[in-house]
């Protein structure tokens, strides 16, 4: 069973489209994209950059350091190899972002 921890408020991720939070130790990157919020480790898993200091473009979340494109839902990295991990979130009536630990996605 899923232990969910609050870390943001909806509206506040809707006007600024990304931000990092930490839970037990784990810093993790939420980011708003058309309509949806996705959790995924802040840490690249290429260069260790923080992907919540880069960009979204068309629909991806692309790493400040060397430019890697990553699915948010799946953590899949545009014509490599490694998957950055992603975790669980849900948005409760009242706005607030909650994510769990267990990870959907895995380093390969």
């Amino acid at each position: 069973m899923s232990q969910w921890h609050e870390v943001a408020r909806l509206r506040d991720l809707e006007a600024r489209k990304k931000t990092a939070v930490t839970v037990g130790g784990t810093t993790i990157a939420l980011f708003w994209i058309k309509g949806r919020v996705y959790a995924l480790a802040d840490t690249c898993v290429h260069e260790q950059r923080q992907l919540s200091k880069g960009a979204v473009l068309f629909g991806k979340v692309v790493c400040p350091g060397h430019q890697w494109k990553f699915d948010p839902a799946t953590g899949e990295a545009d014509g490599q190899d490694r998957c950055q991990p992603v975790f669980p979130v849900q948005v409760s009536e009242d706005g607030i972002v909650s994510v769990s630990l267990e990870r959907e996605g895995a380093l390969r």
